[in-house]
């Protein structure tokens, strides 16, 4: 039997549902969802697998003027990424008028040469009038390529989308075991279920000055897994915020955080967190190294 696999760049500006779309695909969590924008740093590669296909998905950053180091590299990352890619998944947001950095991506992935198929989201929360305006507006930024209407939270079109997709992948091996979902290192996916919990509760307050790092984890003879973090801020303001009046908000993002990967290792965590202050660290080069931010 014949196979296909792949690599498929996702690509769309900040806040389309990128990441919803992915650990839909791929039918499990890989990648973190925030209704804020830029919430993708790193390259999250979700893996789909089913009897003779393969496809190997990659999260780009949204797309945003760069501002600083961290910004710079997720910028030169997505059109890396999109040139190693054998197909590309442009995602729109259907709720939204067609904007400047849709019509920068599409030229982007003109220029890249790679056979594209457009995803209009977020479906389910449009009429039909509105759904054929959005595909009309998605058809006007002439990216060459079907065009299907869906939602990534709901699950509605995506298996037309899949299909489609799936025939533009070259035929070969698969590049990953079967039950593989992601290729993400354990410290950065357990970091990153850290990081969603503190974007989902402090909002408009930290939306890019956070990240987080894993100091140690460690199996006890019990079982219990514990797991010692940091949160990066770049201000002692925005240190008081993640702790909270008398520590109740890193208690919060702590307990939050520690459900999430408990469900995510199947086992009990004991989860320690620390907030620490470091000035301008998105322009920091090696420490956006050593986070794997490349």
């Amino acid at each position: 039997m014949s196979t296909r696999s792949g690599f498929v760049a996702l690509a769309g500006r900040p806040n389309v549902g990128k990441s919803t779309l992915l650990n839909r695909i791929v039918g499990t969590k890989v990648a973190i969802v925030s209704d804020r924008p830029q919430t993708t740093r790193r390259a999250i590669r979700g893996v789909a697998t089913a009897e003779d296909w393969q496809l190997v998905l990659v999260d780009l950053p949204g797309v945003q003027r760069p501002r600083d180091t961290l910004t710079e590299r997720m910028q030169q990352r997505m059109q890396r990424e999109l040139g190693d890619s054998d197909a590309v998944l442009f995602v729109l947001n259907g709720q939204q008028l067609v904007g400047a950095g849709d019509r920068f991506i599409a030229r982007a992935i003109a220029g890249a040469g790679v056979p594209a198929i457009t995803a209009v989201n977020k479906v389910d929360l449009l009429d039909r009038a509105r759904t054929a305006a959005a595909l009309t507006a998605a058809e006007d930024l002439d990216v060459r390529g079907e065009i299907f209407p869906v939602s990534g939270r709901t699950g509605a079109g995506v298996p037309e989308l899949l299909g489609a997709v799936v025939e533009l992948l070259p035929e070969g091996p698969f590049l990953y075991p079967r039950e593989e979902r992601s290729d993400l290192a354990d410290d950065v996916r357990l970091a990153e279920l850290i990081r969603e919990q503190v974007l989902r509760r402090t909002r408009d307050e930290l939306p890019h000055a956070v990240e987080v790092e894993l100091d140690e984890i460690e199996e006890r003879a019990d079982g219990l897994f514990v797991i010692r973090a940091r949160v990066w801020a770049e201000s002692d303001s925005q240190k008081a915020i993640l702790i909270g009046a008398g520590g109740r908000m890193v208690r919060q993002i702590g307990t939050a955080a520690r459900r999430e990967i408990e469900a995510a290792l199947g086992r009990r965590v004991h989860l320690d967190l620390t907030v620490r202050v470091r000035k301008g660290w998105r322009r920091d080069d090696a420490l956006l190294d050593r986070l794997g931010i490349e």
